[in-house]
C-alpha cells in the first residue's frame, strides 16, 4: 500500500519554517519527510537555500518521521566521504530513520567552487564510485581508496549507526534509472514513469522501494494558486537537460520566461478541489510507487495541511 510523505522545500523556506512544516506534516498525517540539498535555489523568487544538514538535525529534535535528501550530490562541491559522515550522523541523530538519496547533480549547485561540470555519462560514473566510497565508510572501518575520480586515504567513520545508511538513487532517464538499479538501495524520480520502475526493477532493483514526489498549490482561488506556482516555480517545466546544465538562477529565471502560465495550469493540481489533488496524487500511485512526496508550493502551510488532512489523504487511503 502506498505511503504519503511531505517534500520540504530548502528552496523556498528557510530553517525555522522547514522545521514548523515537517511538525504540521506529522500531525496532518503524512508519514515521512524529503528535504531538498541545494545551494542555490532555482530563482531569487523562491529565495532561501539553509545547509540541509543542519535543518536535519533540528529535524531529528522536532519529529518522529523518516527523513531522505532528496537528492542529495556527492561529487563535485562535496566530496562522497564528507557526505558518508554527515549522513551516518543523520542516521544515528533519527535512530535509524534515515535514508540518504543521492542524485549526480545539477550545474546550478555543483560548479560553485570553479571545477569543470562532467556530461552525464561522466557524472553517472562518478556517482557510483562515490556510492562504493560511502559504502565503504558506513561499515565504520578504516579505508583508503584510489579511484578513477575521488581519493580517499586512512578514512574512519567512528559515529556511525547500527545499520549502513540505505542509499537511494535518483535518476530521469533510461541509463540513469538502470545504473540506480544496479547501485541503488531504491529508486527515486519525478514523474508517475511506471515504465522508469520497471527499468530500474529489471537493471537489478528487484522488489526495493521506490520514491517519487510531485508539487502541488493549494490556495482558496485557482487563479492565485496558478500565479504562485508559475512565480515560484515555472522552471519544473522546463525542458530536456536545462535543470542539470544551467549555472545560476538568473539563467533559470530567462529559461523560465518561456513558460506561460497556462503550462502551470495543466501540469499541476492548483486550488482547493480535493478531486485534483487525489488524481495528481493516485498517478504516481497507479504507477506503482511505494511513497508519494508532496510539496506545497508558495507560503500558505498550514492552509495546505488542513486541506490534506481533511479532504486528501484520507481519500488516498481508501
Amino acid at each position: 500500500m502506498t505511503e504519503f510523505g511531505y517534500f520540504l522545500s530548502c528552496e523556498e523556506h528557510g530553517p525555522a519554517e522547514l522545521v514548523e512544516q515537517a511538525r504540521m506534516a506529522e500531525q496532518a498525517g503524512f508519514t515521512s519527510l524529503w528535504i531538498s540539498d541545494h545551494y542555490h535555489p532555482w530563482n531569487d523568487n523562491q529565495g532561501q537555500s539553509p545547509f540541509v544538514w543542519s535543518v536535519i538535525g533540528a529535524l531529528s529534535q522536532a519529529v518522529s518521521l523518516p527523513v531522505q535528501t532528496a537528492v542529495t550530490c556527492p561529487l563535485i562541491r562535496m566530496h562522497p566521504a564528507v557526505v558518508a559522515q554527515a549522513a551516518a550522523t543523520s542516521a544515528v541523530q533519527l535512530d535509524g530513520r534515515f535514508r540518504l538519496g543521492i542524485g549526480s547533480g545539477e550545474a546550478l549547485n555543483e560548479h560553485i567552487l570553479g571545477d569543470a561540470w562532467p556530461e552525464a555519462d561522466v557524472r553517472l560514473e562518478m556517482l557510483e564510485e562515490a556510492v562504493h566510497v560511502m559504502r565503504e565508510l558506513f561499515t565504520g572501518k578504516q579505508i583508503s581508496h584510489r579511484g578513477k575520480h575521488y581519493t580517499v586515504e586512512n578514512a574512519r567513520l567512528y559515529t556511525v549507526p547500527d545499520e549502513p545508511v540505505p542509499i537511494d538513487v535518483s535518476a530521469f532517464g533510461p541509463h540513469a534509472a538502470e545504473v540506480a538499479g544496479r547501485i541503488g538501495d531504491g529508486f527515486i524520480t519525478m514523474a508517475p514513469d511506471a515504465s522508469a520502475i520497471e527499468r530500474f526493477r529489471r537493471s537489478g532493483g528487484g522488489t526495493k522501494p521506490v520514491y517519487a514526489g510531485l508539487k502541488v498549490c493549494w490556495a482558496t482561488d485557482k487563479d492565485e494558486a496558478v500565479r504562485t506556482a508559475h512565480r515560484l516555480w515555472a522552471n519544473e517545466q522546463l525542458p530536456g537537460e536545462l535543470a542539470q546544465l544551467l549555472p545560476t538562477p538568473r539563467h533559470f529565471e530567462q529559461a523560465s520566461e518561456l513558460v506561460g502560465p497556462e503550462r502551470i495550469e495543466t501540469s499541476l493540481a492548483c486550488g482547493d478541489d480535493p478531486d485534483a489533488h487525489v488524481e495528481a496524487v493516485k498517478e504516481y500511485v497507479d504507477a506503482g510507487f511505494d511513497t508519494v512526496y508532496v510539496n506545497q508550493i508558495g507560503p500558505d502551510q498550514q492552509g495546505f495541511f488542513d486541506f490534506y488532512r481533511t479532504k486528501v489523504l484520507p481519500r488516498l487511503g481508501d
